[in-house]
This record gives C-alpha cells, structure tokens and sequence, in this order.
C-alpha cells in the first residue's frame, strides 16, 4: 500500500485523498459532494470532496470540534 496523500485545489475548492496510486477503475458517488474512486478489485483508493472548505466547516468545525482543535493549538479561521 502506498502512503496516502493529500491535496487541496484552491481555485476549484477541492479536496482529494489518493489512498493508493493505483489506476481507477470506477467512482460511487456517497453524497453530492464526496466521491470516492476505486480499483478493478473495487477496493477504496482515493476520495474526492467538493466544496471542501464549506464541508470541512460544517463536519468538523460547527460539530463543536473547535475547542479540542484550540485546545491542540490548531489555528482556526
């Protein structure tokens, strides 16, 4: 298995997790705003978040979440 990545498009506001740089052969979409790509095993190997900052905000942030970030002297803006 390879280390997982991660990489944020700024302009487009996407979030993509590569899980393994394996070839992708299908995609199940979970939500309208999370994909996840899978391999010809159907096995899990990358997930994509639209809108990534507005999800991040709302899964994590407004979960009351932030003071436990605050508390691990996470920056929150």
């Amino acid at each position: 298995m390879n280390k997982p990545k991660m990489k944020y498009f700024d302009k487009e506001d996407i979030l993509h997790l590569v899980i393994s740089d394996e070839p992708q052969s299908g995609s199940l979409e979970l939500s309208p705003n999370i994909t996840v790509e899978l391999n010809n095993n159907g096995e899990l190997i990358g997930i994509e978040i639209l809108n990534a900052s507005t999800f991040i905000q709302e899964t994590v942030l407004d979960k009351g979440h932030a003071k436990e970030l605050s508390r691990a002297n996470v920056q929150v803006s």
